[in-house]
Parts: structure tokens; C-alpha cells; sequence
């Protein structure tokens, strides 16, 4: 509801900068208290700026200078909530001010952030350096920065994968995560707010390790993994429910053959491994991987497996998701038709009269 009014001080000709306004925002409907009803919201009034409008044209096209909002309706047994009055808008120019008798401004002022989470059916996660970037320019058209230094990626950019068959995959590569994301360091909250609007993850990390500087210390390839799993954890646990895919990266650097038999073990056995960590370093819980593929962002060994994998975990899961909702609707019209048959009285009963002796 508005309440506002300024008053006509000057006018030069056919020109008007100041203009005195009744408004008066719609009272709320009565209610129904016998039978809970509940009283239709008044309406509002709105001023809304229009670029072409002068104060000159708001005056003749409305001499009343009034502006009221509808009331809200009343409740009543066949409608026990009222409904909403109709609003109002008053159109005025750009730039105008609205102020009361008192000359004091109307409404507040506040400085608001826009804030965009990417929505991509496939995030890739990783540490910095771990070829996330190498590895989307492969699979899709995207054509992101590449270098050898951390945080080569430093905003989200985003992929297509293309099918043969016309299917499109989009895939956003992420800025590089590291130890303390969750309260912020590094790229931090940038990176992870984006995930949160993905359907699937695909963790990239290196067969060789990660050590963002010599000040660091050395992680593996299964401990990157753990690492980048409790970061997603200490952020919002529920980002640990998404399914996952593993790209195991850089499979053409020497010795990556027997490191890739290593981790795959550990990824096995993962209890056998955890002592490595201090206690509150470990995850609640372990990714289970749909599946893990070795690949090479250079060679491009596993690329198309990697593609292949990621349309099929995608149709297993909308397909899945598909099924839950077809039980959940199913469920419900078990449970109306069981309300609606339990409060229809049968047609056939007859109540017998009371014999007492």
C-alpha cells in the first residue's frame, strides 16, 4: 500500500516538474471467523516509470488526479479467501521522485547484489593445474585460456558437447578449488556456488598429484580426491548427493600406468587409506564414482569413452528421475482414492434402532 502527494509549485507553459497526487492503497476484504475465512489483500499502488511519459500528459490524461487501488473481496462459503483488490500504477517519467506533504522520500534505498549460478549439466571439479580447461576445449567447442601456472581458469566457462545424433551436453569448467575453499580462500565460494546448479560432477584430477607452490604441502591422486570431497562437504553436504564421474588426467606422463593401478585400489578400499589424513580432514562420507575413466587431455586417450560415459550417466539419472515421479504420482492417487472411498458412505448400510430392555 502507498500513500503519497507532493504539491504543484511551478509551470513553465505547457511544461510541468511538479505535481500534487491523491493515492490511497484497496482495504482488505471482511473475513468469514465462523468458518476460518480469510479477507481478499487490498490492493497496491504502483508507480511505474515510462521513458516517453511527461507529468504534463499524467495530468490530462488523468484531471482527477486520483488513484485508488481495489478493495480485496470479502470472504464468504463459497469462497472463504477473499480475493486480492486490483492495483493501481500511476505512469510517470524517468527520474521522478516520490515524496509525502512533508517533502520526505517514499520507500528505501539499498544496495543489492545480483548474483548468478551457473546452471550446466555438467560441472568439472578439480584442484588448479588438474587440465580442466585442456580437457573441456576436447570435448566441447569452448575454447577456454590454457597455461601451465594454478588458476589459469579464473571465471566459469562454459562447453557444448555435441552428439551425432543432435543430443547437447553443456559442461562448465570451474576456477580451481584448494584446501580451505570452503571458508573462502582461493577462488573459494566463487567456484562453488556454480555447483550447487549443476546436475552431475566430473571430478578432474591429476595421476601425478597436486602442489600449488613449494610453501604446500604434496597430495596424491587419491588424496586430491578425498581433499576435494570434504571441501564440497564443509560447503553444503548436499552437493555430495550429486552423481560424479571421475576423469583421472594427464595418463600420457611417464609411470601413469602403474599410479593409475595405485589408485584404483585406493579408490576400492578407501578405509584403508584414510589414516594418511588428520580425523577432521576425512569426509562423512566417499564419492562412489558411476564411473572412472583415464584420460589424456593431450592425446586424447579416453575422450570419447569420457563423452560416452557422461551422456549415459545423464539419461540413467533423468530416467531414474523419471520413475520416482511417475511412483510419487502413483503414491498420491493411491492415497486420494483412499481418502475419497473412506468418507463416501455406503449407499446399502442400515442403521438399525436401539433395544434396550
Amino acid at each position: 500500500m502507498v500513500r503519497c502527494s507532493c504539491v504543484l509549485l511551478r509551470k513553465y507553459g505547457n511544461f510541468i516538474d511538479n505535481l500534487r497526487l491523491f493515492t490511497r492503497g484497496g482495504s482488505g476484504g471482511m473475513g468469514y471467523p465462523r468458518l476460518g475465512g480469510e479477507g481478499g489483500k487490498g490492493g497496491d499502488v504502483w508507480v511505474v516509470a515510462h521513458n516517453k511519459m511527461t507529468l504534463k500528459q499524467l495530468k490530462d490524461k488523468y484531471p482527477q488526479k486520483r488513484f485508488v487501488a481495489g478493495e480485496g473481496a470479502n470472504s464468504r462459503v463459497s469462497a472463504l479467501k477473499g480475493s486480492k483488490g486490483k492495483d493501481c500504477e500511476i505512469p510517470v517519467p524517468v527520474g521522478i521522485s516520490v515524496t509525502d506533504e512533508n517533502g520526505k522520500i517514499i520507500g528505501q534505498k539499498r544496495v543489492i547484489h545480483l548474483d548468478l549460478k551457473l546452471m550446466a549439466d555438467i560441472g568439472l571439479v578439480g584442484f588448479p593445474n588438474a587440465g580442466k580447461s585442456s580437457l573441456l576445449s576436447q570435448i566441447s567447442h569452448a575454447k577456454p585460456a590454457i597455461a601451465d601456472y594454478a588458476f589459469t581458469t579464473l571465471k566459469p566457462e562454459l562447453g557444448k558437447i555435441m552428439y551425432n545424433d543432435f543430443k547437447q551436453i553443456s559442461v562448465a569448467d570451474l576456477p580451481g578449488l584448494i584446501e580451505g575453499a570452503h571458508m573462502n580462500k582461493g577462488m573459494g565460494h566463487k567456484f562453488l556456488k556454480h555447483i550447487e546448479r549443476t546436475r552431475q560432477l566430473l571430478f578432474v584430477v591429476d595421476i601425478s598429484g597436486f602442489q600449488l607452490s613449494s610453501q604446500t604441502q604434496y597430495r596424491t591422486a587419491f588424496e586430491t580426491i578425498i581433499l576435494l570431497t570434504k571441501e564440497l562437504e564443509l560447503y553444503k553436504e548436499e552437493l555430495q548427493t550429486k552423481p560424479a564421474l571421475l576423469a583421472v588426467n594427464k595418463m600420457d606422463l611417464p609411470d601413469a600406468q602403474d599410479k593409475f593401478r595405485v589408485l584404483m585400489n585406493q579408490l576400492q578400499n578407501p578405509k584403508d587409506f584414510l589414516h594418511v589424513f588428520e580425523k577432521n580432514m576425512i569426509p562423512e562420507r566417499t564419492i562412489e564414482f558411476q564411473h572412472i575413466i583415464p584420460i589424456s587431455a593431450i592425446t586424447r586417450e579416453g575422450i570419447d569413452e569420457l563423452k560416452n560415459c557422461i551422456r549415459k550417466s545423464l539419461d540413467e539419472h533423468a530416467n531414474w528421475e523419471n520413475d520416482a515421479y511417475h511412483k510419487k504420482q502413483l503414491l498420491n492417487l493411491q492415497i486420494s482414492n483412499t481418502v475419497s472411498y473412506s468418507e463416501t458412505p455406503s449407499k446399502n448400510t442400515v442403521t438399525s434402532p436401539r433395544m434396550d430392555n
